[in-house]
Protein backbone atom coordinates (compact mmCIF):
# COMPACT_ATOMS: atom_id res chain seq x y z
CA UNK A 1 0.00 0.00 0.00
CA UNK A 2 1.16 3.52 -0.75
CA UNK A 3 0.17 6.21 1.76
CA UNK A 4 0.02 6.25 5.57
CA UNK A 5 -2.85 8.66 6.10
CA UNK A 6 -5.93 7.75 8.10
CA UNK A 7 -7.39 5.49 5.41
CA UNK A 8 -4.16 3.64 4.72
CA UNK A 9 -3.46 3.04 8.40
CA UNK A 10 -7.04 1.92 9.04
CA UNK A 11 -6.71 -0.62 6.22
CA UNK A 12 -3.35 -1.80 7.56
CA UNK A 13 -4.89 -2.34 11.00
CA UNK A 14 -7.79 -4.27 9.48
CA UNK A 15 -5.51 -6.52 7.44
CA UNK A 16 -3.18 -7.09 10.38
CA UNK A 17 -6.19 -7.99 12.53
CA UNK A 18 -7.26 -10.53 9.87
CA UNK A 19 -3.77 -12.05 9.74
CA UNK A 20 -3.03 -10.79 6.22
CA UNK A 21 0.47 -9.54 5.39
CA UNK A 22 0.67 -5.84 4.57
CA UNK A 23 3.33 -3.18 4.00
CA UNK A 24 2.68 0.58 3.90
CA UNK A 25 5.05 3.00 2.14
CA UNK A 26 4.80 6.69 3.04
CA UNK A 27 6.64 9.55 1.36
CA UNK A 28 6.89 11.68 4.54
CA UNK A 29 10.01 11.15 6.59
CA UNK A 30 8.03 10.71 9.83
CA UNK A 31 4.50 10.63 11.17
CA UNK A 32 4.27 14.37 11.97
CA UNK A 33 6.27 16.49 9.54
CA UNK A 34 3.50 18.63 8.02
CA UNK A 35 0.10 20.05 8.90
CA UNK A 36 -2.72 17.61 8.15
CA UNK A 37 -5.67 19.19 9.93
CA UNK A 38 -6.45 19.84 13.58
CA UNK A 39 -9.76 18.15 14.24
CA UNK A 40 -11.64 15.12 13.02
CA UNK A 41 -15.37 14.57 13.36
CA UNK A 42 -16.11 10.84 13.52
CA UNK A 43 -19.57 9.99 12.21
CA UNK A 44 -21.33 6.61 12.19
CA UNK A 45 -19.35 5.45 9.14
CA UNK A 46 -16.04 6.29 10.76
CA UNK A 47 -17.10 4.69 14.04
CA UNK A 48 -18.14 1.48 12.27
CA UNK A 49 -14.88 1.33 10.33
CA UNK A 50 -12.64 1.93 13.33
CA UNK A 51 -14.53 -0.60 15.43
CA UNK A 52 -14.09 -3.22 12.70
CA UNK A 53 -10.38 -2.65 12.07
CA UNK A 54 -8.69 -1.51 15.28
CA UNK A 55 -7.66 -3.98 17.98
CA UNK A 56 -10.31 -3.74 20.74
CA UNK A 57 -8.02 -2.04 23.26
CA UNK A 58 -7.12 0.69 20.75
CA UNK A 59 -10.77 1.31 19.89
CA UNK A 60 -11.48 1.51 23.63
CA UNK A 61 -8.68 4.10 23.96
CA UNK A 62 -10.27 6.20 21.21
CA UNK A 63 -13.67 5.92 22.93
CA UNK A 64 -12.08 7.01 26.23
CA UNK A 65 -10.59 10.23 24.85
CA UNK A 66 -12.92 11.35 22.02
CA UNK A 67 -14.98 14.44 22.80
CA UNK A 68 -18.75 14.23 22.72
CA UNK A 69 -20.20 17.59 21.66
CA UNK A 70 -23.88 18.33 21.26
CA UNK A 71 -25.11 16.51 18.15
CA UNK A 72 -26.02 19.60 16.16
CA UNK A 73 -24.53 21.80 13.46
CA UNK A 74 -25.40 25.45 13.94
CA UNK A 75 -25.52 28.42 11.60
CA UNK A 76 -24.92 32.07 12.53
CA UNK A 77 -24.59 35.33 10.65
CA UNK A 78 -21.53 37.51 11.12
CA UNK A 79 -23.19 39.24 14.09
CA UNK A 80 -23.65 35.81 15.74
CA UNK A 81 -27.40 35.81 15.24
CA UNK A 82 -28.64 32.20 14.78
CA UNK A 83 -29.67 31.29 11.24
CA UNK A 84 -30.43 27.59 11.67
CA UNK A 85 -29.84 24.37 13.58
CA UNK A 86 -29.36 20.95 12.03
CA UNK A 87 -29.74 17.93 14.32
CA UNK A 88 -27.38 15.03 13.57
CA UNK A 89 -28.61 11.47 13.90
CA UNK A 90 -26.78 8.64 15.67
CA UNK A 91 -27.62 5.24 14.14
CA UNK A 92 -27.84 2.56 16.82
CA UNK A 93 -24.85 0.17 16.57
CA UNK A 94 -25.39 -3.56 16.17
CA UNK A 95 -26.01 -5.22 19.56
CA UNK A 96 -22.93 -6.64 21.25
CA UNK A 97 -20.39 -4.79 19.09
CA UNK A 98 -17.56 -2.56 20.25
CA UNK A 99 -19.30 0.34 18.49
CA UNK A 100 -21.42 0.83 21.61
CA UNK A 101 -18.38 2.34 23.31
CA UNK A 102 -18.39 5.35 21.00
CA UNK A 103 -21.36 7.49 19.95
CA UNK A 104 -21.42 8.87 16.44
CA UNK A 105 -20.45 12.52 15.96
CA UNK A 106 -17.54 12.48 18.37
CA UNK A 107 -14.43 14.59 17.82
CA UNK A 108 -10.71 14.06 18.24
CA UNK A 109 -7.51 15.74 17.19
CA UNK A 110 -6.39 14.23 13.90
CA UNK A 111 -2.88 13.56 15.17
CA UNK A 112 -4.24 11.72 18.22
CA UNK A 113 -6.23 9.40 15.96
CA UNK A 114 -3.26 8.93 13.63
CA UNK A 115 -1.03 7.95 16.54
CA UNK A 116 -3.62 5.41 17.66
CA UNK A 117 -3.83 4.02 14.12
CA UNK A 118 -0.03 3.73 13.95
CA UNK A 119 0.15 1.67 17.15
CA UNK A 120 1.57 -1.80 16.56
CA UNK A 121 2.50 -1.06 12.94
CA UNK A 122 6.21 -0.26 13.42
CA UNK A 123 7.18 -3.20 11.22
CA UNK A 124 4.50 -2.37 8.64
CA UNK A 125 4.85 1.37 7.93
CA UNK A 126 7.97 2.50 6.07
CA UNK A 127 8.55 6.26 6.06
CA UNK A 128 10.63 8.22 3.56
CA UNK A 129 9.59 6.10 0.57
CA UNK A 130 8.19 8.28 -2.24
CA UNK A 131 6.37 6.25 -4.88
CA UNK A 132 6.96 7.22 -8.51
CA UNK A 133 4.96 4.48 -10.26
CA UNK A 134 4.25 0.79 -10.54
CA UNK A 135 4.34 -2.18 -12.91
CA UNK A 136 1.79 -4.97 -12.79
CA UNK A 137 0.67 -8.21 -14.38
CA UNK A 138 -2.16 -10.56 -13.53
CA UNK A 139 -0.46 -11.92 -10.41
CA UNK A 140 2.02 -9.33 -9.13
CA UNK A 141 2.41 -5.60 -8.64
CA UNK A 142 5.82 -3.98 -8.26
CA UNK A 143 6.01 -0.45 -6.82
CA UNK A 144 8.90 1.86 -7.77
CA UNK A 145 10.32 4.48 -5.41
CA UNK A 146 12.28 7.67 -5.98
CA UNK A 147 15.43 6.20 -4.43
CA UNK A 148 15.49 3.44 -7.05
CA UNK A 149 14.20 0.71 -4.74
CA UNK A 150 11.10 -1.41 -5.38
CA UNK A 151 8.56 -3.46 -3.41
CA UNK A 152 6.39 -6.31 -4.65
CA UNK A 153 3.04 -7.76 -3.66
CA UNK A 154 -0.15 -9.32 -4.93
CA UNK A 155 -2.36 -6.20 -4.51
CA UNK A 156 -1.48 -2.50 -4.59
CA UNK A 157 -3.71 -0.02 -2.78
CA UNK A 158 -3.45 3.68 -3.56
CA UNK A 159 -3.98 5.53 -0.27
CA UNK A 160 -1.67 8.37 -1.28
CA UNK A 161 -4.14 11.23 -1.18
CA UNK A 162 -5.39 13.87 -3.56
CA UNK A 163 -2.14 14.02 -5.54
CA UNK A 164 -2.03 10.23 -5.93
CA UNK A 165 0.75 8.96 -8.19
CA UNK A 166 -1.04 5.61 -8.38
CA UNK A 167 -4.32 7.18 -9.54
CA UNK A 168 -2.52 9.18 -12.23
CA UNK A 169 -1.23 5.92 -13.72
CA UNK A 170 -4.23 3.68 -12.97
CA UNK A 171 -6.98 6.13 -14.05
CA UNK A 172 -5.25 8.78 -16.19
CA UNK A 173 -8.56 10.42 -17.17
CA UNK A 174 -9.58 11.06 -13.54
CA UNK A 175 -9.44 14.77 -12.73
CA UNK A 176 -9.00 16.91 -9.63
CA UNK A 177 -10.27 20.50 -9.91
CA UNK A 178 -9.70 23.68 -7.93
CA UNK A 179 -12.89 24.91 -6.25
CA UNK A 180 -11.62 28.51 -6.32
CA UNK A 181 -11.82 28.74 -2.51
CA UNK A 182 -9.10 28.79 0.14
CA UNK A 183 -9.23 27.89 3.82
CA UNK A 184 -6.95 29.09 6.58
CA UNK A 185 -6.86 26.81 9.62
CA UNK A 186 -5.82 27.57 13.16
CA UNK A 187 -6.13 26.26 16.71
CA UNK A 188 -7.31 28.31 19.70
CA UNK A 189 -6.76 27.20 23.32
CA UNK A 190 -10.13 26.70 25.00
CA UNK A 191 -9.39 28.72 28.12
CA UNK A 192 -11.84 29.13 31.03
CA UNK A 193 -12.44 32.72 29.88
CA UNK A 194 -13.28 31.63 26.35
CA UNK A 195 -15.57 28.87 27.61
CA UNK A 196 -17.59 31.49 29.49
CA UNK A 197 -17.81 33.76 26.44
CA UNK A 198 -18.97 31.16 23.95
CA UNK A 199 -22.73 30.76 23.51
CA UNK A 200 -23.77 27.35 24.93
CA UNK A 201 -25.00 26.15 21.53
CA UNK A 202 -21.48 26.50 20.13
CA UNK A 203 -20.35 23.46 22.11
CA UNK A 204 -21.64 21.35 19.22
CA UNK A 205 -20.21 19.30 16.38
CA UNK A 206 -19.77 22.34 14.12
CA UNK A 207 -20.69 26.02 13.86
CA UNK A 208 -20.77 28.00 10.62
CA UNK A 209 -20.59 31.79 10.72
CA UNK A 210 -21.21 33.41 7.32
CA UNK A 211 -21.65 37.02 6.25
CA UNK A 212 -23.59 38.35 3.22
CA UNK A 213 -20.36 38.49 1.19
CA UNK A 214 -19.77 34.75 1.76
CA UNK A 215 -16.90 35.12 4.15
CA UNK A 216 -16.95 32.01 6.33
CA UNK A 217 -15.66 31.14 9.79
CA UNK A 218 -16.03 27.60 11.10
CA UNK A 219 -15.75 26.96 14.84
CA UNK A 220 -15.58 23.47 16.34
CA UNK A 221 -14.64 22.50 19.91
CA UNK A 222 -12.23 19.65 20.65
CA UNK A 223 -12.74 18.63 24.27
CA UNK A 224 -11.33 15.35 25.54
CA UNK A 225 -13.29 13.07 27.86
CA UNK A 226 -9.98 11.97 29.38
CA UNK A 227 -6.50 13.44 28.77
CA UNK A 228 -5.15 11.37 25.86
CA UNK A 229 -1.71 10.80 27.33
CA UNK A 230 -3.12 9.58 30.65
CA UNK A 231 -5.66 7.34 28.90
CA UNK A 232 -2.95 5.77 26.75
CA UNK A 233 -0.68 5.18 29.76
CA UNK A 234 -3.55 3.39 31.47
CA UNK A 235 -4.86 1.18 28.68
CA UNK A 236 -2.44 1.22 25.71
CA UNK A 237 1.10 2.17 26.83
CA UNK A 238 2.49 1.36 23.39
CA UNK A 239 0.68 4.43 21.99
CA UNK A 240 2.95 7.48 22.25
CA UNK A 241 0.60 10.43 22.70
CA UNK A 242 1.73 13.97 23.37
CA UNK A 243 0.04 16.09 26.04
CA UNK A 244 -3.12 17.62 24.57
CA UNK A 245 -5.34 20.48 25.67
CA UNK A 246 -8.91 21.33 24.83
CA UNK A 247 -9.06 23.68 21.85
CA UNK A 248 -11.27 25.26 19.25
CA UNK A 249 -10.54 24.29 15.67
CA UNK A 250 -11.20 27.47 13.72
CA UNK A 251 -11.09 27.97 9.97
CA UNK A 252 -11.66 30.96 7.72
CA UNK A 253 -12.75 30.50 4.12
CA UNK A 254 -13.28 32.68 1.07
CA UNK A 255 -12.84 32.63 -2.67
CA UNK A 256 -9.24 33.28 -3.65
CA UNK A 257 -10.22 36.10 -6.00
CA UNK A 258 -11.73 37.98 -3.03
CA UNK A 259 -8.77 37.54 -0.67
CA UNK A 260 -6.49 40.02 -2.41
CA UNK A 261 -3.54 37.59 -2.50
CA UNK A 262 -2.23 35.14 -5.06
CA UNK A 263 -1.67 31.50 -4.13
CA UNK A 264 2.05 32.15 -4.04
CA UNK A 265 1.61 35.05 -1.64
CA UNK A 266 -0.75 33.00 0.51
CA UNK A 267 1.77 30.16 0.78
CA UNK A 268 4.62 32.58 1.50
CA UNK A 269 2.78 34.48 4.25
CA UNK A 270 3.88 33.94 7.83
CA UNK A 271 1.49 32.44 10.37
CA UNK A 272 1.05 35.85 12.00
CA UNK A 273 0.57 37.39 8.56
CA UNK A 274 -2.22 34.91 7.80
CA UNK A 275 -3.91 35.77 11.08
CA UNK A 276 -3.74 39.49 10.27
CA UNK A 277 -5.16 38.82 6.80
CA UNK A 278 -8.15 37.04 8.31
CA UNK A 279 -8.72 39.73 10.93
CA UNK A 280 -8.81 42.34 8.16
CA UNK A 281 -11.43 40.24 6.38
CA UNK A 282 -13.54 40.17 9.57
CA UNK A 283 -13.86 43.94 10.03
CA UNK A 284 -17.35 44.65 11.36
CA UNK A 285 -17.98 41.12 12.58
CA UNK A 286 -19.12 40.28 16.11
CA UNK A 287 -16.26 40.98 18.54
CA UNK A 288 -16.30 37.40 19.85
CA UNK A 289 -15.48 36.03 16.39
CA UNK A 290 -12.52 38.38 15.99
CA UNK A 291 -11.31 37.56 19.52
CA UNK A 292 -11.42 33.86 18.66
CA UNK A 293 -9.29 34.41 15.56
CA UNK A 294 -6.92 36.67 17.52
CA UNK A 295 -6.42 33.66 19.80
CA UNK A 296 -5.07 31.45 17.01
CA UNK A 297 -1.82 29.82 18.12
CA UNK A 298 0.61 31.07 15.43
CA UNK A 299 2.35 27.73 14.89
CA UNK A 300 -1.02 26.10 14.17
CA UNK A 301 -2.00 28.39 11.27
CA UNK A 302 -1.76 27.24 7.67
CA UNK A 303 -3.67 27.68 4.36
CA UNK A 304 -5.09 24.99 2.08
CA UNK A 305 -6.42 24.96 -1.45
CA UNK A 306 -9.87 23.35 -1.58
CA UNK A 307 -9.91 20.85 -4.42
CA UNK A 308 -12.28 18.12 -5.46
CA UNK A 309 -12.22 14.97 -7.55
CA UNK A 310 -14.53 14.88 -10.55
CA UNK A 311 -16.66 11.70 -10.47
CA UNK A 312 -15.60 9.14 -13.06
CA UNK A 313 -17.41 6.31 -14.79
CA UNK A 314 -16.85 2.73 -13.55
CA UNK A 315 -13.50 1.24 -14.54
CA UNK A 316 -12.29 -2.31 -15.08
CA UNK A 317 -11.02 -3.77 -11.81
CA UNK A 318 -7.54 -5.20 -11.38
CA UNK A 319 -5.04 -5.92 -8.62
CA UNK A 320 -4.47 -2.15 -8.27
CA UNK A 321 -7.21 -0.34 -6.36
CA UNK A 322 -7.76 2.93 -4.51
CA UNK A 323 -9.31 4.42 -1.40
CA UNK A 324 -10.10 7.78 0.17
CA UNK A 325 -8.77 11.01 -1.30
CA UNK A 326 -6.75 9.09 -3.88
CA UNK A 327 -10.01 8.50 -5.76
CA UNK A 328 -12.80 10.68 -4.28
CA UNK A 329 -11.20 13.75 -2.70
CA UNK A 330 -13.82 16.23 -1.59
CA UNK A 331 -14.33 19.67 -0.11
CA UNK A 332 -14.55 19.70 3.71
CA UNK A 333 -17.93 21.42 3.36
CA UNK A 334 -19.82 18.25 4.37
CA UNK A 335 -17.34 17.04 6.99
CA UNK A 336 -17.17 13.64 5.28
CA UNK A 337 -13.75 13.14 3.68
CA UNK A 338 -11.93 11.36 6.51
CA UNK A 339 -14.97 9.26 7.36
CA UNK A 340 -15.26 8.12 3.76
CA UNK A 341 -11.59 7.10 3.74
CA UNK A 342 -12.13 5.08 6.94
CA UNK A 343 -15.26 3.53 5.44
CA UNK A 344 -13.32 2.53 2.32
CA UNK A 345 -10.54 1.02 4.42
CA UNK A 346 -12.86 -1.19 6.44
CA UNK A 347 -14.73 -2.32 3.32
CA UNK A 348 -11.51 -3.16 1.49
CA UNK A 349 -10.13 -5.02 4.50
CA UNK A 350 -13.28 -7.13 4.51
CA UNK A 351 -13.01 -7.76 0.76
CA UNK A 352 -9.36 -8.82 0.95
CA UNK A 353 -10.13 -11.07 3.92
CA UNK A 354 -12.66 -12.84 1.70
CA UNK A 355 -9.93 -13.23 -0.92
CA UNK A 356 -7.67 -14.82 1.69
CA UNK A 357 -10.53 -17.24 2.39
CA UNK A 358 -10.74 -18.23 -1.28
CA UNK A 359 -12.88 -15.67 -3.09
CA UNK A 360 -11.52 -14.62 -6.52
CA UNK A 361 -9.55 -11.38 -6.17
CA UNK A 362 -11.14 -9.52 -9.07
CA UNK A 363 -14.66 -10.34 -7.89
CA UNK A 364 -13.93 -8.96 -4.43
CA UNK A 365 -12.17 -5.85 -5.71
CA UNK A 366 -14.92 -5.15 -8.26
CA UNK A 367 -17.63 -5.29 -5.61
CA UNK A 368 -15.59 -3.07 -3.30
CA UNK A 369 -14.87 -0.50 -6.03
CA UNK A 370 -18.48 -0.19 -7.18
CA UNK A 371 -19.78 0.48 -3.67
CA UNK A 372 -16.81 2.73 -2.84
CA UNK A 373 -17.29 4.84 -5.96
CA UNK A 374 -21.07 5.11 -5.56
CA UNK A 375 -20.87 6.28 -1.96
CA UNK A 376 -17.67 8.29 -2.36
CA UNK A 377 -18.77 10.28 -5.38
CA UNK A 378 -22.19 10.88 -3.83
CA UNK A 379 -20.40 12.64 -0.97
CA UNK A 380 -18.11 14.47 -3.42
CA UNK A 381 -21.19 15.96 -5.06
CA UNK A 382 -22.80 16.87 -1.75
CA UNK A 383 -19.62 18.49 -0.44
CA UNK A 384 -19.14 20.48 -3.64
CA UNK A 385 -22.75 21.69 -3.55
CA UNK A 386 -22.36 22.80 0.07
CA UNK A 387 -19.20 24.71 -0.83
CA UNK A 388 -20.91 26.44 -3.72
CA UNK A 389 -23.84 27.48 -1.54
CA UNK A 390 -21.78 28.66 1.44
CA UNK A 391 -18.66 30.14 -0.15
CA UNK A 392 -19.49 30.59 -3.81
CA UNK A 393 -17.10 27.78 -4.78
CA UNK A 394 -16.98 26.76 -8.43
CA UNK A 395 -19.64 24.11 -9.18
CA UNK A 396 -18.34 20.60 -9.73
CA UNK A 397 -17.93 19.90 -13.47
CA UNK A 398 -20.18 17.28 -15.01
Amino acid sequence: MVGAGLGGLCLAQGLRRAGIGVAVYERDAAAAVRAQGHRLHIDARGRRALSATLPPHLFALLAAVAGRPAMTANGFDHRLRPTGVFALDDPVPSPGTAEHLLPAHTVVDRQVLRRILLAGLDDVVHFGRRCVGYDSDADTVRVRFADGSTAQGSVLVAADGIGSVIRAQRLPDARVVDSGTRLIYGRVPLTPELRRELPPEMFSVFNSVIDPDRRFVGVAPVQYREPPRAAAARSAPEVALEPAEDTLAVMFGRRLDRLGLSDGELRAATDVGLRELVLEQLTGWHPLVTRIVEGWTPASIYPITVRSSVPVLPWQSSNVTLLGDAIHAMSPAAGAGANMALRDAAALAEALTEVADGRPLLDAVREYERAMADEGFRMVRRSAANGTQALGAEPLPD
